[in-house]
């Protein structure tokens, strides 16, 4: 007894912010940073027989996600979507994100990811990249960028990718899914998130054009293109490696999972904008919440879903991953994934909604 009762008290502790979810973000943040910025890793890699420390990452990554996919398999296993979603999240990491890249590798190919997409994948789309690549690389990237990835996101809204295919969220809903309900959902997050990553984004972007536009004319400017190239390397540290990495999994204990899905990813960003005007929304059954809050509570994305099932109205939200607790754990089935078209005009309104909104303000975004 007295065991479990330590078993409990530290699994509180790690989800609720206490002294070891503290110790334990500590940890992970002197993890990415030693990761990163030192050769620690690559000689641990080697001295178990492996090329990089990026394996030996990728081993870890993979693990992490498979290990906390088994979890949730058996916390979910009476839900479809759940299950079936996981195990794809799962295949994804270790097939296309971990062994085809060291397949390629080891027949002395170039190391291609082939479930990242430009603009999360920022690389594969610097001209010094797409010339290096063969062909048939280079049309993947491409044809994937600009239209599978928008495609997708108007018939399914961006859960196909943040929640079912890309890495960063693999790991937020396997390994960090004992924390989804620590994202703040606050009016002053939401007003964050919306500055954030849409200013990300537009820095990404203009990024890229500069590129190209340096790469044609660096014989003619090269104070441009020693311009672009600090640009690039400014770019990497701060979005790259410090809010992808170290902000972004290095905080799990302490903001939640999604700190860079939500604030900060390109991608993220992106697909938000194709869903708002997309098919995907979350349905809701008529005067049948019960103001339990769990759905709002358990979002990884600080959505007030609440206040839209109080409302009775169907809804869109462009941080919206899809990735279905709000409705695996309403106790009265209120709430549905759907990929519809509305035809009610007051569904289809654009008006924006805060976090905190109660039932007095109800708007479909």
């Amino acid at each position: 007894m007295v065991r479990q009762g330590k078993a409990a008290w530290l699994a509180h502790d790690l989800t609720h912010r206490g002294v070891t979810a503290w110790l334990l973000s500590a940890l992970l943040v002197a993890f990415y940073l030693v990761l990163y910025y030192t050769a620690l890793f690559d000689r641990a890699a080697r001295a178990i027989g492996l090329d990089s420390k990026w394996t030996f990452y990728g081993i870890l990554y993979s693990l992490a996600i498979v290990l906390g996919g088994i979890y949730v398999l058996r916390k979910y296993r009476h839900n479809r979507y759940q299950v079936v979603r996981t195990a794809v999240v799962m295949f994804v990491q270790v097939i296309l994100a971990f062994s085809i890249p060291e397949i390629l590798q080891f027949v002395h190919q170039p190391e291609y990811y082939f479930s990242y997409f430009w603009p999360l994948k920022f690389d594969y789309w610097t001209p010094e990249t797409i010339f290096r690549f063969p062909l048939g690389y280079i049309l993947y990237s491409f044809l994937g960028s600009l239209l599978l990835v928008p495609l997708l996101g108007i018939f399914f809204g961006k859960r196909w990718y943040c929640s079912w295919v890309c890495g960063c969220g693999g790991l937020a809903n396997t390994a960090g899914d004992p924390l989804r309900h620590l994202t703040s959902k606050s009016s002053a997050s939401w007003k964050f998130e919306r500055i954030s990553i849409y200013t990300v984004l537009a820095v990404c972007l203009t990024l890229t054009a500069l590129l190209f536009v340096s790469w044609g004319i660096r014989t003619r400017d090269p104070a441009l293109e020693q311009f672009v190239d600090g640009f690039q390397s400014v770019y990497a540290f701060l979005v790259v490696a410090m809010l992808s990495g170290v902000v972004g999994a290095g905080l799990y204990p302490l903001g939640g999972t999604r700190i860079w899905c939500r604030n900060f990813c390109p991608m993220a960003a992106l697909l938000g904008l194709v869903q708002k005007f997309g098919r995907f929304r979350i349905t809701v059954k008529e005067n049948m919440c019960i103001s339990c809050g769990l759905c709002s509570k358990y979002c990884e994305m600080g959505i007030d879903v609440r206040s839209y099932a109080q409302a009775n109205l169907s809804f869109t939200r462009a941080s919206c991953v899809g990735c279905g607790l709000c409705a695996e754990v309403c106790p009265r089935g209120v709430l549905r994934l759907e990929n519809i078209r509305l035809r009610h005009p007051q569904q289809l309104a654009l008006i924006h909604i805060s976090p905190a909104t109660t039932r007095s303000r109800t708007a479909a975004i």
